[in-house]
């Protein structure tokens, strides 16, 4: 039972936590502009529906659409040294060694923008994949599976070589969300601007995990367990922005207000084998509701039980997004060329997340931005930024499924002027990680991460 209450909690709080995949909850990259310069808190186009709501009143008189594509690829390793058991003639620790490598990938990432100015006030809409976004596959485990099974596989006298694994894990997070902006030049140098987005969670947790004995000993099934989670649902929160544009300067700041997700689960299968016995944890909620069956299976999992409470059905998770705070001051030093620097702080730490994961971060997001553009001449532009991302990480949130690197990133692209009408985004960032070493008493845990994205985009202007 010992064995059954172990894999039970491992591989559903593997999936819990695998719904951060992306990272921490908040994109700030959707159109192509931002990949390309990265720094556009000051920005009159039409990326300012996000990045500068209060901008677009300074910006093209009329409506003006575009459509933006990114692919982005990203690799999240983990090497692992974990003690598994004790030598029985020694005593001496034995170890195991793996690289496990997890990838991470959205082939599809869309957005599009939308907005209309008429002398002092203007309206912008965009459509995005505002939070998280992508897939996670897992299809060699992790340690945070491997070590305690295979302790508990151990203490029936199970070394390594006597078992295998067919164990994989998929998990899928998007949040889309919907944003319009309502703005107004209050004065020739002031202009400020409301607005609002709805946000909408779709997320699943797929897994299977199987240990047969080696054929020489039988091909024994020893553990199976299979679960499929959906959830979805939705939030919605305020947005304000203000932009003080005086000759050559342009001011700006947007503060996006916390959006409080809490999401219920739409549970598929939730079931356990071992030795034999068939355990269906989902038919058991059903029939008797989720207290009695916590209650019923405390005497196998004990004090494990409120890991399982997650993915019973219509049992709900926080995803909060955290309020974001954006600051920025963008200059022209002449005709052609532009530069911005700009702030944000994500304050992930009054944001709920599963588990109150959120405790253990020392402190929010804080991003540091800088870009510079450059008209070569009416048909092309080029421009090239950087970002600097600090998440105050701590041991106690990190784990495998969803740990974060402090990273540097860097963008560049350009940007083509068909005619006056018809532009084209052709971007690619790179994100460099430092890689985060976890030491805990029996195992170490070294987290690298790698990402890359391309994009185009297209811009129209009526």
């Amino acid at each position: 039972m010992r064995m059954k209450k172990t894999i039970i909690f491992t591989l559903l709080f593997l999936l819990a936590l695998a719904t951060q995949a992306g990272g921490l909850m908040t994109n700030t990259n959707y159109h192509g502009a931002f990949n390309r310069m990265m720094a556009r808190g000051a920005s009159k186009e039409i990326d300012a529906i996000y990045s500068n709501p209060a901008g677009l009143v300074w910006g093209h008189e009329g409506w003006q659409i575009s459509f933006n594509w990114q692919g982005p690829t990203q690799n999240r390793d983990i090497d692992a040294n974990f003690i598994y058991g004790q030598d029985p003639q020694t005593g001496a620790p034995l170890y195991f060694s793996k690289h496990y490598n997890g990838q991470a990938s959205a082939p599809f990432v869309p957005a599009l923008f939308a907005s209309y100015k008429h002398d002092r006030w203007a309206i912008g809409a965009m459509i995005g994949i505002v939070g998280s976004g992508g897939f996670v596959k897992y299809d060699e485990g992790l340690p945070m599976f491997d070590q305690p099974l295979m302790g508990m596989l151990f203490q029936r006298g199970l070394t390594p070589n006597m078992y295998g694994f067919d164990s994989q894990v998929k998990g899928k997070q998007y949040i889309y969300g919907g944003q319009v902006n309502f703005n107004y030049r209050i004065t020739n140098h002031l202009s400020a601007a409301v607005g609002f987005r709805a946000n909408y969670y779709d997320g699943y947790y797929r897994g299977h995990v199987n240990v047969n004995t080696i054929p020489a000993l039988g091909n024994q099934r020893l553990v199976g367990l299979q679960l499929d989670c959906d959830q979805r649902g939705w939030g919605f929160n305020p947005i304000i922005s203000i932009n003080y544009h005086y000759k050559k300067l342009t001011l700006a700041a947007k503060y996006e207000f916390r959006t409080k997700l809490n999401i219920p689960n739409s549970t598929n299968a939730l079931a356990v084998e071992m030795s034999g016995r068939n355990i269906d944890v989902k038919a058991m909620a059903e029939n008797l509701g989720n207290e009695a069956t916590l209650t019923a299976l405390s005497s196998s999992m004990g004090s494990m039980t409120d890991k399982v409470s997650a993915f019973l059905p219509d049992e709900k998770t926080r995803y909060d997004m955290p309020a974001l705070l954006t600051v920025a001051a963008g200059f022209e030093f002449t005709p052609k060329l532009r530069a911005t620097v700009e702030y944000h702080f994500f304050d992930d730490k009054n944001a709920k997340m599963a588990g109150d994961r959120q405790k253990e971060l020392k402190h929010g997001t804080h991003e540091i931005l800088a870009g510079v553009e450059y008209d070569i001449n009416k048909t092309l532009t080029i421009s090239a930024g950087g970002q600097r991302t600090d998440y105050g990480l701590s041991d106690g949130y990190q784990s495998n499924t969803s740990f974060a690197c402090d990273s540097y990133s860097v963008g560049f692209g350009a940007a083509i002027n068909v005619n006056e009408h018809l532009r084209f985004n052709l971007t690619y960032f790179w994100t460099m990680y430092s890689d985060y070493t976890k030491q805990m008493a029996t195992s170490t845990e070294t987290y690298s991460r790698t990402n890359r994205v391309f994009g185009l985009g297209v811009d129209y202007k009526f």
